[in-house]
């Protein structure tokens, strides 16, 4: 994926949201895969009292008139797009990397929560505030927080976690399992025990494979 200068000026917006954290960012850390698994606490989840709205997303931080969604497509545009009044994006490409797809066009395209809304509230984002679900929903402090993929693969994931869907490319799977658990050890989410043991057996095949995270 194709990151710009922009997602990083949007970050820094973001780390000014009143109680968006409940620590300041800590330094950036690297960890093998198999590591970064083990690093992950165990807890069982629970959806209870989950609501979609209770994280406020694709909204416009930094005020420049882009929302977050509009960010992301701007970021990860293999050939950048026409940035029209209101921000109104058309023509470009993109590159979706879970079904190895050239999109032309942003009208195909969904912009993926790598950990789901859902997925995240079981995992602890339940016991967060509005501010900090807010945060995670628009974070544009990570590369590996939020993708531009094709609207079917992004659909066919729903909430599931990687114990219930994968990319279909084979040559996608490690860099998913590396954008997940990077996404989990930044937000100090959990992993339940169904989770974790497919993560162990995925990541055997993916020994090369680093995650890089910093924690908010």
């Amino acid at each position: 994926m194709i990151k710009t200068i922009a997602r990083a000026l949007t970050a820094a917006a973001l780390a000014l949201l009143p109680l968006a954290t409940t620590t300041p960012a800590q330094a950036a850390e690297t960890l093998s895969l198999h590591d970064g698994i083990e690093a992950l606490p165990q807890a069982a989840e629970s959806r209870d009292g989950y609501e979609r709205t209770k994280f406020k997303h694709w909204i416009d931080e930094d005020k420049d008139g882009c929302n977050t969604r509009a960010e992301v497509l701007l970021a990860e545009a293999v050939t950048q797009p026409t940035l029209g009044t209101g921000c109104k994006i058309t023509g470009g490409t993109w590159r979706s990397y879970y079904d190895d797809t050239t999109v032309q066009g942003p009208s195909g395209l969904d912009i993926d929560h790598m950990v789901p809304l859902a997925e995240a509230w079981d995992s602890g984002a339940s016991q967060w505030t509005a501010a900090r679900r807010q945060a995670y929903a628009n974070d544009l402090g990570a590369e590996r927080s939020l993708v531009a993929v094709t609207a079917k693969s992004n659909r066919s994931k729903a909430d599931q976690d990687p114990a219930q869907w994968m990319p279909p490319t084979a040559d996608a799977q490690c860099t998913y399992l590396s954008d997940w658990v990077s996404t989990k050890l930044r937000w100090s989410l959990t992993v339940d025990r169904a989770e974790r043991d497919t993560l162990r057996r995925l990541a055997a095949g993916c020994e090369n494979t680093d995650v890089e995270f910093e924690r908010v």
